[in-house]
């Protein structure tokens, strides 16, 4: 027997909580993501003996996010948010513990079976944004995603930034100074289990279920299918036809369902359809350019040699600020990007973000001769990720019924997390082909394309709604 509903003000009041927990739950699992980004590479190369694996342990975190996404989705969607996040966050916890036996070991294959489960953790991550606005209100909704968003920023930062303490604390446990590190990441991703184990009740995303259902039994009259939930904010579209309705009990049994329901849904609506190329085609950009780019700064700094490759010094510390200011461009302004979702439209906001890359590509591209310019440009690519990103995951919960909305955000994310190896993968055959200017311009040409896209569905709603 379902639950009886909850009042309105009660469930505003789980909402915030809600938002807060998973806030805090992201603070803490960063730190693990943190931690491996920042010296993955230097363990890689140190255990394997060769500098040919050092890109080893970010590859195989991107490629468990995203084969983790699919599925810690359609489990999500069975057994509700909950269940979806703690799976998500026990493997994170299972492979900072591996990623320590590794250390102590000196196996590489255990390095990388613990950044695969680092990456099943970062999958998990990503859809707590999609947690968020589960009970949100349909005006509130980018904010909501943007707060959980933004919470990443102190994992992000803080993670990198353990690693003095956490030699402390590995020699303090008589274990190897590198490992300690992930022993802070274990302490983190921990606490942030607990909190979502305990403290993720009632579950948003049940909670919404019953109050969907209760609501159409109570409101509609026998027979009645009710539409699925426009989007809000203007001149931001509204679901294509033939997306499902409110069938807020159906849930496939199998990733293979969830995945042939959520290509169903997005082929279905346009604004869905935008929402999710928006969302790949920024992250695809960024991956690109911001991968390569150290090592351009290097070439820059101490230009062509045999040295190049051996970054030492100044050139370390260029690199370090530049990423610090990127990583800072791409999560420190979310909650400023949710608002802007909210109070311009999610399709405006998905163009303001693809003009912002564009711009950033352009000035990082032909400004490749100034370490200044490349810094500048890198920021701005970090800002328009921020709003292509929190825009277009906004608008793909406007987009889609409930019924198909989990099993969509998991597409969506398994697309996300795809196109960023791909890019990664591909941006260093195009920096030896083209140069630096040439992978910007390519990056370009992709946000050019899709800014396009997003000005041709807005002016095609705006024709629609005023015939």
């Amino acid at each position: 027997m379902a639950r009886t509903p909850v009042k309105d003000q009660g469930v505003l009041q789980v909402q915030r909580r809600t938002v807060v927990l998973l806030s805090a739950a992201q603070v803490f699992g960063g730190l693990g993501t943190g931690a491996t980004v920042s010296i993955g590479s230097i363990l890689a190369v140190e255990l394997s003996g060769s500098s040919a694996w050092a890109g080893s342990v970010a590859t195989v975190m991107t490629l468990g996010a995203a084969a983790a996404a699919l599925p810690l989705a359609s489990l999500a969607e069975r057994r509700g948010r909950r269940v979806g996040q703690v799976a998500g966050l026990s493997a994170a916890l299972a492979g900072a513990v591996l990623m320590v036996l590794a250390v102590i070991s000196g196996s590489f294959i255990v390095l990388v079976l613990g950044a695969a489960g680092i990456g099943v953790g970062t999958a998990a991550s990503l859809q707590a944004r999609f947690a968020a606005v589960d009970l949100a209100a349909a005006g509130h909704r980018g904010r909501a995603l943007s707060t959980v968003v933004w919470a990443v920023t102190v994992g992000a930062v803080a993670g990198p930034n353990l690693i003095q303490p956490g030699t402390a604390v590995g020699a303090a446990l008589g274990l190897p100074p590198i490992a300690g590190p992930f022993v802070i990441s274990v302490a983190g991703l921990l606490i942030a289990t607990v909190l979502v184990f305990a403290g993720l009740r009632p579950d948003p995303l049940l909670l919404a279920r019953e109050l969907a259902a209760a609501n159409s039994n109570k409101d509609q009259p026998a027979g009645h299918e009710p539409p699925a939930p426009a989007v809000h904010g203007p001149h931001s579209g509204a679901p294509g036809p033939g997306v499902p309705g409110q069938d807020v009990h159906a849930a496939p049994q199998t990733v293979a369902g969830s995945l042939g329901r959520g290509l169903q849904a997005i082929r279905s609506s346009r604004t869905a359809l935008l929402a999710v190329t928006g969302i790949v085609a920024a992250h695809a950009v960024m991956v690109g350019v911001m991968s390569m780019t150290p090592l351009h700064l290097q070439h820059l700094v101490e230009g062509p040699g045999p040295h190049a490759g051996h970054a030492e010094g100044d050139v370390l510390v260029i690199i370090g600020f530049t990423i610090s200011l990127h990583i800072a461009g791409m999560f420190a302004l979310s909650p400023v990007m949710g608002w802007l979702t909210d109070r311009a439209g999610r399709i405006e906001t998905i163009m303001i973000g693809f003009s912002v890359l564009v711009a950033a590509v352009a000035i990082a591209g032909f400004g490749q001769s100034s370490t200044a310019a490349v810094a500048a440009g890198l920021v701005l690519l970090g800002v328009g990720w921020s709003a292509a990103t929190i825009s277009g995951s906004t608008l793909l919960a406007d987009s889609v019924g409930r019924d198909a909305r989990v099993a969509v955000q998991g597409v969506s994310d398994m697309l996300m997390g795809a196109a960023g190896a791909l890019g990664g993968a591909l941006s260093g055959l195009v920096l030896g082909y083209a140069g630096y200017l040439g992978l910007n311009l390519l990056g370009g040409t992709i946000g050019a394309a899709v800014l396009a896209a997003a000005v041709v569905t807005r002016t095609s709603h705006r024709r629609s709604a005023a015939a």
